[in-house]
């Protein structure tokens, strides 16, 4: 029987019918050197590719023996495979084992079934002359037999409402799936269509001439034509922006398919390089479970799996043999999830290929629904003695006559047993959708059962015997806490198309202040950066500073709080604090770094970094200031051993004598000290901890002694001595590391934290309450009357609430330094006026480490905003406790803040601070950037001279940047860390943590006259970190170019171009260019939304992709 090949998947040519049984269809021959060889056992091959498939089962179809498979259909909302063969009947198969779910008779046997296709409401089935819709369970949903419905062939889902219709005719129909009724009719051409396929912008159909045209779906006009081969098309299919064909050409006069197949891309509408393939393909699908793999389909059974876009190796010709004993396939078709493949030949047999035993059809398939199992009666047996005759019903008692089951009541107590809690695993991992919560289920006990102490007890098993349910119980400690949704640790959820601009930040943040974002290296510091950031002598000490240091922290740090100072809800990046942090060796050789694998496998010791970090940083910042203010002091003859202002609000004078124990030697020396590191009684683990005040503490740890070995002059060695600290003054601020390390420490605290709460005492509470009056009136003499009386209020009393009673960190401290040296620290009441001598000392801030062992947790911290703050961001005149957990802030109680449950919430730094701090230090910001930083410096290349090199004209003493000044900026970039991305199941692309930029290039250009598109800034920036990738293509920089020792280029400093451009801000100056938000983000600068004009966003639709500079410059100025 000849094969015709204008005709769709496994149909004939309809002059010779049915072809009867026995009948088979002409073998075509694949040459014996294009086959690998395979085992005798078909479907069975050791396939040394990745991702192989093979045969899993294989089943005869209804009315194999009559009737070959026509149509095969993978359903997308069930786990059903769906089957039509050529007698018009259609079978469905549930999950990969194949049993057989419904079987009906939907077209005469005179019509076979050409195409299967599944929508919401059923299956539709088409046939040569009509459509029938029927549900998954068979019934019959609709008909449709039209004028138009003759020589049907394909058909395909414009929606869920719309379904299209074609075959050799002239004529396209549009039913309506809702009414089951013909919509319209539009016009395809002499030539007829074969095969209809769409995605996501186009609608693709064949037709027998050996065409595919491109349409649009709304109108299904003709968009292009692509000429796929000569003679017909027998398949094709479409994914993304790629199309592949296979099909028939002419050779001396016969069809004959061809041994390739063609690719073309949809984005050109142009043919790419084709495959050429050992087999003659027939069937063409894709199966992009790695990359955007096809499979090719010979009527023989041999197929293969190639990659459109990669190279083909000897790996890659691997072919395939489904064992169909000698027919011929006549259909195929691949499941959703890419793990199934469904082949149908002329014997009635289906044959189920996958990658592995236990697949499914689909990734998120739907509950099938199958019929109720009835459950027969048991049949009881009269002499069955160990019979269940529970089942039987028991008559009523006579004469009241008590049952058995009637126990008397002594021997029967209510007792109300409240619910177990549930595991905080469970917990971690719910799901709230519709205020209900969805959470896997854990353990190993069936569902809606608890066991509960006093049954595990009376079956004599305790408590400590059971083995808990959550895995998270047996190898390390339980969390007894739920950490709330606001502690937790935020994660910048990124959009492929968008990135972070697509992010909702505000979401997070309902304040005017400024987050910090946690994706990038050593971003822990967060949140002591913003615990500094509100210190207002510090800001404005900070953000007066500059000096000619390349790495200096202090100028960094000043230049990030200018930024959240002015951002107004944003967030803002510590980029380029963070980058000086790591150039330091000193932060290097304290561990103060973490690498990469640290921060995502959550090993890194946050309490312990964040501590050091806090002890660091304070002394980098004060000896930077100093030696900034040492300069300026010589020249204005001061004493330059005076403090800096940043040394007089941290760092502490001390005294520290040391005894030799041996022979009694004493010596002195004089230190500061910035940081009070607290340290904590011993406790005993069976002994009960007395309660100690948070005062006593902390003045124990400044002034008590301690023994340590030192070097002893007279005794020539280390000997161990004591070592007596004494104060000369206390700083303003009152930096404390709490230094929990140990379990003692840890245990420590929450005795305190539980011996607070027992002292609290009932106090009585007068409240206005509407009662009932009392019918005695004011002759009532019962002194608990409940009823109301007049001139008598009721008196409710309330236990004092743990929230109010748990304060063992006070919100206010007073500090004395006595004549010796000594610090007297005392906790005076609210009620209670100081004693004199005292200096209030308020917490103004805590950083607190959130405990979570799968990803080793996050610091937040609580800050309590100034007076001066809100007034420049809120508008009020108010103070405020927020909470910062990175670019989430959200206002807390005060009462919240000093509240710590040492399961979850552990303190790692406290702050008290002087409350006449502003009265010490001037608050007026002094900027010292002006316009002599635009002056030419010298190259930093150390074999180059500058002028040889500088590719720029500086601006003049006649050229002055106004407001309003136009410079066209545009910046280049090279790559520090490569993008950190994810394929997920459904071959979409998501990205765990972007690429880290560094600035490379920026040149700055006139828009004005006279020197108009002359450069006045063209600097490349020097780097000391390693770049994995310069971006030569897009860049122009290529190695060498930020290197000092081999560069030919103006190089210059990061902070000093940065600069340049903060004067251009500061002056009023309106940047153009083409992506100046990303440009600006990554240079890590803020600049208000008037000051750009930026023409990427000029020139953009919402939710559309932006149109390149080249677009612009070839559609608007023809270049």
């Amino acid at each position: 029987m000849e094969f015709h090949p204008g005709f769709g998947q496994g149909q004939f040519h309809p002059e010779f019918g049915i072809p009867p049984q026995g009948d088979r269809l002409q073998h075509f021959d694949v040459p014996p050197e294009g086959i690998e060889p395979y085992s005798a056992t078909h479907g069975h091959m050791n396939i040394p590719v990745a991702g192989a498939y093979q045969e899993l089962h294989t089943v005869f179809a209804d009315g194999g023996a009559t009737y070959s498979v026509s149509a095969l259909h993978f359903d997308p909302f069930e786990e059903l495979l769906w089957m039509g063969n050529q007698g018009g009947h259609v079978t469905s198969y549930y999950g990969p084992h194949l049993q057989k779910y419904t079987s009906f008779q939907a077209h005469s046997n005179q019509q076979e079934i050409r195409q299967l296709l599944a929508c919401e409401a059923g299956i539709l089935s088409l046939s040569r002359q009509g459509l029938r819709c029927n549900a998954r369970q068979g019934i019959r949903l609709f008909d449709y037999k039209g004028e138009a419905m003759n020589e049907m062939s394909d058909m395909v889902l414009l929606n869920k409402n719309r379904l299209l219709a074609g075959g050799q005719q002239d004529k396209l129909v549009e039913i309506d799936l809702m009414s089951g009724e013909q919509k319209s009719l539009y016009d395809c051409g002499e030539a007829g269509t074969t095969i209809m396929k769409m995605n996501n912008n186009y609608l693709c159909r064949a037709d027998t001439t050996g065409k595919i045209h491109i349409c649009d779906p709304s109108s299904l006009t003709v968009q292009h034509t692509l000429d796929a081969h000569s003679a017909s098309v027998s398949d094709f299919d479409v994914r993304d922006n790629q199309l592949v064909s296979c099909g028939f050409s002419t050779r001396h006069g016969n069809y004959s398919l061809d041994r390739f197949i063609m690719v073309f891309d949809m984005r050109m509408m142009r043919a790419m390089p084709p495959l050429h393939l050992p087999i003659e393909s027939i069937f063409v699908r894709y199966v992009p479970t790695f990359s955007n793999r096809v499979i090719t389909m010979s009527q023989s059974g041999h197929f293969q799996l190639v990659d459109p876009g990669g190279l083909m190796t000897a790996d890659d010709i691997v072919l395939y043999q489904v064992n169909i004993a000698g027919d011929m396939l006549m259909c195929m078709d691949v499941c959703n999830s890419y793990h199934c493949l469904a082949f149908g030949d002329v014997g009635g047999y289906m044959h189920l290929w996958a990658d592995s035993e236990e697949v499914t059809f689909n990734n998120l398939s739907r509950e099938t629904e199958f019929a109720d199992t009835v459950t027969p009666l048991p049949q009881i047996d009269i002499n069955d003695h160990l019979a269940s005759f529970c089942s039987i019903p028991l008559p009523f008692p006579r004469n009241d006559e008590p049952l058995l089951s009637d126990w008397p009541s002594d021997k029967c107590r209510p007792i109300q047993r409240y619910c177990k809690p549930v595991d905080p695993q469970v917990l971690s991992t719910m799901k709230v959708v519709d205020f209900i919560g969805y959470a896997p289920k854990s353990g190993n006990q069936r569902r809606n059962q608890v066991s509960y102490p006093e049954v595990l007890s009376s079956l004599g098993a305790g408590e400590q015997d059971v083995v808990p349910e959550s895995p998270i119980g047996r190898g390390e400690d339980q969390v007894k806490c739920i950490v709330p949704k606001k502690y937790r640790k935020v994660e910048i959820k990124y959009n492929t198309k968008f990135g972070v601009d697509d992010f909702n930040f505000r979401h997070y943040n309902k304040t005017n202040f400024a987050g910090l974002e946690p994706h990038i290296p050593n971003a822990y510091c967060n949140s002591m950066l913003q615990v500094l950031h509100f210190i207002e002598p510090l800001r404005v000490a900070l953000q007066s500073h500059l000096c000619e240091k390349e790495f200096c922290l202090a100028c960094e740090m000043g230049l990030l709080f200018y930024m959240l100072d002015h951002c107004k809800g944003q967030t803002c990046q510590a980029s380029n604090f963070l980058r000086a942090f790591r150039t330091i060796p000193e932060g290097s050789a304290l561990g103060l770094l973490l690498g990469d694998a640290e921060e995502s496998t959550g090993k890194a010791n946050f309490p312990r970094l964040i501590q050091s970090w806090n002890r660091f940083v304070l002394q980098q910042i004060v000896q930077d200031t100093q030696a900034t203010e040492r300069k300026g002091e010589e020249k204005e003859e001061k004493d330059p051993t005076e403090p800096s202002s940043v040394g007089r609000m941290f760092e502490a004078k001390v005294h520290t004598k040391s005894r030799c124990r041996s022979c009694t030697m004493e010596s002195e020396r004089a230190s500061s000290s910035s940081v009070v590191t607290l340290n904590y009684p011993s406790v005993a683990p069976l002994k009960a901890v007395p309660r100690v005040p948070f005062a006593a503490i902390l003045q124990r740890s400044m002034c008590s002694d301690q023994s340590t070995y030192t070097f002893c002059e007279d005794c020539q060695k280390y000997q161990p001595s004591v070592q007596t600290r004494s104060y000369q003054c206390i700083p303003d601020v009152l930096s404390i590391n709490c230094h929990i390390e140990t379990q003692g420490d840890i245990m420590f605290w929450r005795k305190q934290l539980e011996i607070i709460p027992t002292e609290g005492k009932e106090e009585p509470v007068v409240e206005e309450v509407w009662v009932k009056p009392c019918k005695f009136g004011a002759d009532c003499t019962r002194a608990d009357c409940k009823f109301g009386h007049e001139g008598r209020p009721l008196i409710r009393k309330r236990p004092v609430s743990v929230s109010e009673s748990a304060k063992w960190v006070p919100l206010k401290l007073y500090l004395k330094l006595g004549e010796d040296g000594t610090v007297d620290v005392k906790e005076f009441p609210d009620d209670k006026s100081a004693e004199a001598g005292f200096q209030p000392y308020s917490l103004y801030a805590n950083v607190a480490h959130i405990v979570d062992q799968k990803t080793g947790g996050n610091l937040i911290a609580h800050i309590n905003v100034g007076r001066t703050y809100h007034k420049r961001k809120e508008g009020v005149t108010h103070s405020q406790w927020y909470l910062f957990n990175d670019f989430s802030i959200e206002s807390v109680d005060k009462n919240e803040v000093i509240n710590f449950s040492m399961d979850w919430k552990v303190p790692c730094i406290l702050y008290f601070v002087n409350e006449k701090i502003n009265d010490n230090y001037e608050l007026t910001i002094s900027n010292p950037n002006d316009a002599n930083i635009l002056n030419p410096r010298a190259s930093l290349a150390e074999h180059s001279f500058v002028q040889p090199h500088m590719t720029f004209t500086p601006l003049g003493q006649d050229e002055s940047v106004q407001p309003g000044y136009l410079v066209g900026l545009d910046a280049e970039f090279v790559s520090l860390n490569k993008e950190e991305a994810e394929i997920r199941s459904d071959g979409t692309r998501s990205t765990i943590k972007p690429s880290q930029m560094s600035a490379a290039r920026i040149t700055c250009i006139r828009g004005q006259d006279p020197l108009i598109m002359i450069p006045f800034i063209d600097d490349y920036i020097s780097t000391q970190e390693q770049v994995v990738d310069y971006l030569t293509r897009f860049s122009g920089i290529h190695p060498g170019d930020l290197d000092a020792t081999l560069s030919q280029k103006h190089l210059t400093t990061l902070k000093a171009t940065y600069l340049k451009l903060r004067y251009l801000v500061d002056s009023g100056a309106i940047f153009v260019g083409h992506g100046l938000r990303k440009d600006f983000r990554v240079i890590n600068l803020l600049v208000p939304h008037k000051q750009i004009i930026d023409t990427a966003h000029l020139f953009n639709l919402a939710t559309q992709r932006i149109v390149s500079l080249r677009f612009l410059a070839w559609y608007y100025l023809g270049k």
